[in-house]
């Protein structure tokens, strides 16, 4: 996917990006590449791979709910800044937090962040389950992407929502997970609101959203410590 296929693309999921934009995401790109020489942050470092499968498949979250119309986003797991990195360049209005437990990506994303002049967006170093003890009911917005099954992000994710607003988990084939997280959802007093089962452009590779709704505030005593919660998920 070069950058006119990136663009127009965008344009179908009714996206506009401004040319600063894309000089953001240039220069995000470029910063990847360079760090990736001597940490592990990503397999894919090809340029037009990169846009199709981590810009822009970031930025799918718009087919399940409209990023303009919300303030906060929390991003679990955010490895090397997708989605939440991608999505806070180009919806601007929204407050951004990026948590990750290695602080080696950390300290990369916090590079990307100066370099990119983006204003209204954090990156911390800490375990999800204590990030969301320490931040109930904060956020309008988490995200996800690749990085748990769906019954073990539930625990960490659903304590840091608000009522009534949404965790999107991104996610490939699901259908076994989504039997095994029934538990989990009653428990965490969410419900699934969407599943939107797409193809990336180009390669035509499965991608599925999962739009969650909080229902109510979530019981104190999730999430669990984290091997109790690897050992017993919901």
């Amino acid at each position: 996917m070069n950058l006119n296929d990136f663009v127009s693309e965008l344009k179908k999921i009714n996206i506009e990006i401004t040319e600063t934009q894309q000089e953001q995401l240039n220069k995000y790109y470029e910063l990847l590449v360079e760090y990736n020489k001597v940490m592990n942050l990503t397999g894919i470092t090809e340029k037009e791979q990169v846009y199709l499968k981590h810009f822009y498949d970031s930025l799918t979250l718009i087919k399940v709910i409209d990023p303009t119309t919300e303030e906060t986003l929390c991003d679990v797991g955010t490895g090397a800044g997708f989605p939440g990195l991608v999505i806070k360049i180009v919806f601007p209005n929204l407050k951004v937090t990026l948590v990750d437990s290695l602080n080696k990506r950390i300290e990369f994303l916090k590079t990307v962040i100066r370099e990119l002049n983006l204003k209204d967006i954090e990156a911390i170093h800490e375990r999800a389950e204590d990030f969301a003890k320490e931040n109930r009911e904060k956020y309008d917005i988490v995200t996800s992407r690749a990085v748990a099954p769906l019954n073990i992000l539930l625990e960490y994710n659903i304590p840091l929502l608000k009522e009534q607003k949404y965790f999107i988990a991104y996610k490939g084939n699901i259908s076994q997970e989504l039997e095994e997280s029934k538990k989990a959802l009653k428990e965490l007093s969410s419900t699934i609101e969407k599943i939107e089962e797409f193809k990336l452009p180009k390669e035509e590779s499965n991608r599925t959203l999962i739009l969650i709704k909080k229902e109510k505030q979530t019981n104190k005593k999730y999430p669990r410590k984290n091997a109790e919660i690897k050992k017993k998920p919901l």
